[in-house]
């Protein structure tokens, strides 16, 4: 089985996509929302990719494809994608327990490969977003609603910038150290940073995300069941809101 780079999560499957649609579309709002449900969920890269060829032959078998009208929407893939993720995890049953779960395995992937980018890269990566939050920090006091969770939200963001510059300020060129936990150091600082701007979101920003994320995905409501859609719903206003606030996120997985 091709060894997938672990960081690389959102490209692989990405570009896949594309291959098997025939072409390069722009990745809509809610299909960045799939992806990140999918990845929040450590399905593994070939799981999904096994999902979409389901989701695919499934398609071209229905009205719609013999019709010739293309798949568009990685919304179509979500069943067939959590179909497989089961069917790996009953395969997986009677081999043992595996350490690291679906993380460490990609994890050890990516390490067996070779290191998935530069103490260059990364460096550049967490100074650029360092700059985009401190740009963002002088603009959060004057958009927020109320003054007070407006402040607190500014105070969140320059504190998160800090320590971004020191962890870039930690790295070293011949040795990138443990990416994995920087990768946790990361998910926590965005974390904070998500939780105050829902403290501090103006609340027509909030409403119109939603009356977007609702016209998204009317289409699929009643293809996902009540997991799926809450997990979409949190990934598409979680990425919509910090984008209307202009916060970068932190994660490796968007380094590329």
């Amino acid at each position: 089985m091709t060894a997938f780079n672990y960081f690389n999560y959102f490209t692989e499957i990405e570009e896949y996509f594309w291959r098997k649609r025939g072409a390069q579309i722009l990745v809509s709002p809610l299909d960045w929302a799939i992806l990140e449900s999918w990845q929040k969920a450590n399905i593994p890269v070939e799981v999904v990719l096994k999902g979409i060829d389901n989701a695919f032959e499934s398609y071209a078998r229905s009205r719609r494809g013999t019709s010739g009208r293309p798949l568009k929407s990685l919304a179509y893939c979500v069943d067939a994608v959590l179909d497989a993720a089961i069917e790996a995890e009953e395969a997986a049953a009677g081999r043992g327990p595996e350490v690291g779960g679906a993380t460490g395995r990609a994890g050890a992937r990516a390490g067996a490969v070779s290191q998935p980018f530069s103490a260059e890269e990364l460096g550049a990566y967490l100074a650029r977003n360092a700059v985009r939050l401190r740009e963002a920090a002088n603009t959060a006091t004057a958009r927020g609603p109320q003054a007070t969770a407006g402040e607190a939200l500014a105070r969140r963001i320059a504190d998160t910038a800090t320590r971004l510059e020191e962890c870039r300020g930690h790295l070293d060129a011949q040795n990138l150290g443990d990416l994995e936990d920087l990768e946790r150091r990361l998910t926590v600082m965005e974390d904070g940073v998500y939780a105050a701007l829902q403290a501090a979101a103006d609340d027509d920003i909030v409403v119109a995300i939603r009356r977007e994320m609702d016209r998204q995905l009317s289409p699929y409501r009643r293809k996902m069941t009540v997991e799926q859609l809450a997990m979409l719903e949190q990934q598409y206003l979680r990425r919509r809101l910090l984008e209307a606030y202009e916060l970068p996120r932190l994660s490796l997985f968007y380094l590329t």
